[in-house]
Formats: C-alpha cells, structure tokens, sequence
C-alpha cells in the first residue's frame, strides 16, 4: 500500500490533537489521484508528501517544546511506545527485508527510497547527495522553531555480505524468535516479549538504530511535543565497505553539510554488561591483503619439499615477525606514535563495570592475550588482527604438494596521532629490512625467478584514522546529562569503541565534534550469521532518544555568539 494511501501512517496521526488532524484531510483530498496519468501521480504525492511535512511542522510548532516537564513528556511518549511496540517491531522487518548490499545499486535505491519516505512522513526536508562515486546518501533536516543548537545524527543504510548457507532463517526475511530459540508471529495485539530477538541482515547493524528515530519522533508527537533541537540527518550506505567515498561527499556537499553543532553516531552495541553507554571515539581502520610466492605451480611434497620454498611457511613467519601470540607488536617504531590515555580517559575506564570473567565463559576462552589488562585498557591501543589466511587444502581437501601461493589478510585498528599513511610506511620498511621484496602488484613468472624473498601487499582503500572527543568538551557534557536524566543513572562513558567507525573524515572536515550513542545488543552477531536485535535494545533506544532530542537544549545553551547570527537571519 503506498504511504499516502494509509492515514495511520502520516505524523500525529494515532494521536487525536496531533497535527494528523490536519494532514488527513490532504491525505483524502489526494485520493482521487489514481485516475491521474502515471507521471502526474508521481508529481502530485511529491508535492502532497511535502504539505504533509509542512502540516506536521506548523502544527506542532504551536505549542512550545517545554511547556511540559520532562517527567512528563518521558511518561507520554513511553505509554506510546508501549502501545505500539509491534508496529516498531514490524517497521523493522518490513525495512530488513530489504537486501542491501552496497555493491547492490538496485538493492541500495530501494533502501534509499524507504528511508525518504519514512522520514518525509515525519517532516524532515529529504535530500539524497550524490555519493561521487560510490552509493547515495540519504540526508534531511526537521527544523524546529526556537531551536538554538544543530545535531546531526548519522547511521549507516548497508549491510555486511551473507552467506545464506551459515543462517538459520533466510537473512532477507526477518524471523521473529522468543528467548528459547522458537519462532514467534509478529502480532497486533498485546505486547511483546523484550527479550525476544528479530534475526536479519542489518537487524541491529544499522537499521535498528534508524527505526528507533522514528519511534523517538512519533513518540514526542503523541507527547504534544517536539526536538528542543534541530535535527539532521546522515544515512551512508557503503560504511560497510570502508566508507571509501565519505570524504569525498563530505568535501563535495560541505556547505549543505556545515553548520551541526555536533554529529551522533548511532551506530554500535551496548556495554556488555547491557547497560547503556556513551562512546567518545573509534579507533581507526586499515586492511591488507599479503601475499607469498613458492613454485609456479604446485609441486610434490615428496620429490620437492624441503627444497622448493613453502609460501604458507614464508607467510607464517611473516606474520609472526609483525605481531606476537600474546598481541603485541613487533615492528620497530610502531607505538612512537601512540599517546598515553588521558586523567579522564583512565577515570572512565576505571569506572566500567567488570565483564572481562563472563566475556570469557560467554566465548568459551581459556586465556587472553591481556596478559592481566582489561578488555577495554586494550582497546586504547593499536592491533593487528590475521582475519583470514590461506594456501593448499586441509582435510578431505588436503593434497601432498609444496603450494604455489599463500595469502592473509589482515586489518590494523589505529588509535589517535596515526595515520594509514604512517603505518603502512612502517610495514613495508619492516619487511624490507627483514629482507623481502616488497611489490604491489601481480609479480610475473620472471619476476618470481629471480626473487628469493617476494611478497605482495595490497593496501585496501577505505583506510582512516582514530577519532577521540575530550570527555570534557560542551558537546559531551550535555549529551551526559541529557542521557543521564532520561536514564535515571549516568550511562557508561567509554573512551573508545573497539571497532571502526568513519569519524575521522567528519572531523577533518567539517571540524565538528562526534559521539558515538550504541543502543543494539552487545551479542548481536553483527557482520556474522544470524546477526538479531533484542527487542528490550529497541524500545530502550526509543527511549532514549526521546530524552536526548527533547533534553538536549537545557544542558546545552547556546552562547550569546551563537545567538546573534540567528537572530539577524
């Protein structure tokens, strides 16, 4: 059913004062429009979506964003949020089953469109940026009368690949399962089981997050009231390709981009210890792909082992001259570059709850490479991950021969002050003064005869740096006590995410501070198989964001600077 078809699905309209009221009435007045011809009707749903977004916003504006207490306005929007916590549930489903690839450029449009749809319906202006290269980006802006700050909130559109074979369910059909692993209906009535977990592609990782937006807002709508900011948004849909287009889009459409006081990202898990967080950085991202070089073609292990050279022995050595078994790392110069946490990083760190014990009963570990230090001490440092290695066959696969090739991959996570530049620079120094021929492209068979020690590194693109707030900057500040008030406890505030995000491009560009607000589950399989959402991570996200969007202005005012240029526009 197309969206302006349906009246429940146009703002305010399940709340009977709501500016629905009014965008109804167009709603039926367009409904003779079926008779039109085809590029008419397209014209004219356009043209009545944007007096649909411009309803809703005069509507609401009326009445001023804190005529109510916050109390108050956080018992009403979570009474809406309880009545309709199924249609939230299905929201997400409906836009799960959209396969989306980033490579997908058919795939990648229909998710495009549904996210225009679904926030033109909630006033937001909607424009989508050409991506210079890479896939669009889907961005708006709901401006509120009054309002004196920007945020932007930023949340990605793609999924990582599948592999259907390794999922229980089909990835692209959402299944709903109860906390025993049995499949449960989508109902309409009632009220779900919290713990239940939606199982899909980009479930939790990203499309989650976006669904709980939408909630937040409708939720503040059937409260009587609004964002005591202005709201923007940015929605990538290639982060899970290494954003390799981000900067260039940033650079592109800077002055449509400019002007946020402050970026969320809502991207990321919760503590595990399930309790919320706020995220102050990301350490930053490279990949590489090595490769070694034996016969040019597989040879006997009998009649040539021991004399021609092994590739996947070359490659094991190299990887081991990088990186010890216990984690650390190897390369001269590497950590020069590395700064020592800070008095308020080490205070936070020391404040999180202990979970290092459980995370290793959950993951069946028999030992860490911490050597003593916490999970979360480890992530303020840089590391080298082997996330795949290959040469010959194993098992039923297995053949007696020297192998011709072996190949790793691998992905550094950097912390603030290196740049991929840097580090790959101090990795190819590394293998050459251990004495190997380092090429970046396909070595023919000459080459390969008359090299002893080659190696091949394919640096991928995407790469960024690390990107940290000051736990102490304003931005940071008013988000705490926004969060802090809607939750009824400080959140956790962590330095660093453990992960990648493409903060660093944002800020070099834009030079506006980022946070990252995590709402999923913590073991969500994200990237994995049977990657879910647990519904309790969902209806708290809508919470949330409920409180910062209508909270965030009274713990962040505006300075008289600021002021004036709004007041002579």
């Amino acid at each position: 059913m197309d969206a302006f078809s349906d009246p429940g699905s146009i703002p305010g309209a399940s709340t009977p004062d709501g500016p629905g009221q009014h965008a109804r009435a167009v709603v039926r007045s367009a409904s003779s429009l079926a008779s039109l011809p085809h590029p008419i009707v397209h014209m004219s749903r356009m043209i009545v979506r944007r007096l649909v977004a411009a309803i809703t916003i005069v509507a609401s504006a009326t009445v001023p964003v804190h005529a109510q207490s916050p109390d108050v306005v956080r018992t009403k929007a979570r009474a809406w949020r309880e009545a309709n916590e199924w249609a939230l549930v299905r929201e997400l489903a409906d836009f799960a089953a959209l396969p989306n690839l980033a490579r997908d450029s058919v795939g990648i449009a229909r998710n495009a469109a549904w996210l225009v749809r679904a926030f033109e319906r909630e006033g937001f202006v909607m424009r989508t940026l050409d991506g210079r290269g890479g896939t669009p980006v889907v961005t708006g802006e709901l401006r509120v009368p009054g309002a004196t700050r920007t945020v932007l909130l930023y949340a990605h559109y793609d999924g990582q690949p599948v592999d259907a074979s390794q999922w229980r369910s089909d990835p692209w059909t959402p299944q709903l399962r109860g906390p025993r692993g049995d499949t449960v209906p989508i109902a309409t009535s009632g009220r779900p089981d919290p713990e239940a977990r939606l199982y899909g592609r980009s479930t939790s990782d990203d499309k989650g997050p976006i669904i709980a937006v939408l909630g937040a807002l409708r939720a503040l709508r059937a409260a009587g009231t609004r964002p005591s900011v202005n709201v923007r948004l940015f929605l990538e849909g290639e982060e899970e390709v290494g954003s390799p287009h981000l900067r260039a889009v940033l650079q592109a459409h800077r002055a449509v981009l400019a002007g946020a006081d402050a970026w969320l990202f809502l991207d990321g898990p919760v503590h595990q210890s399930r309790r919320p967080q706020i995220v102050f950085g990301a350490r930053g991202t490279l990949g590489l792909e090595l490769t070694t070089y034996g016969p040019i073609k597989p040879v006997h292990s009998g009649h040539y082992g021991n004399w021609a050279p092994n590739p996947a022995l070359q490659l094991a050595e190299v990887l081991s001259s990088m990186r010890s078994a216990d984690g650390t790392i190897r390369i001269a110069d590497f950590l020069d570059d590395v700064p020592p946490p800070s008095a308020s990083e080490r205070a936070a760190i020391a404040a999180l709850p202990p979970i290092d014990a459980a995370l290793r009963a959950e993951l069946a570990l028999g030992w860490t490479e911490a050597d003593g230090a916490t999970l979360a001490e480890r992530l303020l440092l840089p590391s080298i991950n082997v996330r795949g290695f290959r040469s010959g066959g194993i098992r039923g696969q297995a053949a007696n021969v020297v192998p011709s090739l072996a190949g790793a991959s691998i992905d550094f996570r950097l912390v603030p002050n290196q740049t991929p530049a840097r580090v790959q620079a101090k990795v190819e120094g590394h293998l050459r003064g251990l004495g190997w021929t380092v090429v970046h492209d396909e070595p023919d068979s000459a080459m390969r005869a008359r090299t002893p020690k080659l190696i091949r590194l394919e640096w991928r693109e995407g790469g960024y740096p690390s990107v940290r707030t000051p736990l102490d900057a304003p931005a940071a500040r008013a988000l705490v006590a926004a969060a802090t008030k809607t939750l009824g406890e400080s959140p956790l505030l962590v330095p660093t995410l453990g992960g990648s995000l493409p903060l660093a491009p944002i800020v070099e560009v834009l030079g506006v501070p980022v946070i990252v607000l995590p709402t999923v589950n913590h073991d969500n399989n994200q990237h994995a198989a049977d990657e879910n959402l647990r519904l309790r991570n969902l209806f708290d996200a809508v919470d949330l964001f409920v409180g910062v969007l209508h909270g965030l202005d009274r713990h962040w005012p505006a300075t008289p600077a600021r002021l004036r240029p709004r007041a002579e526009r």
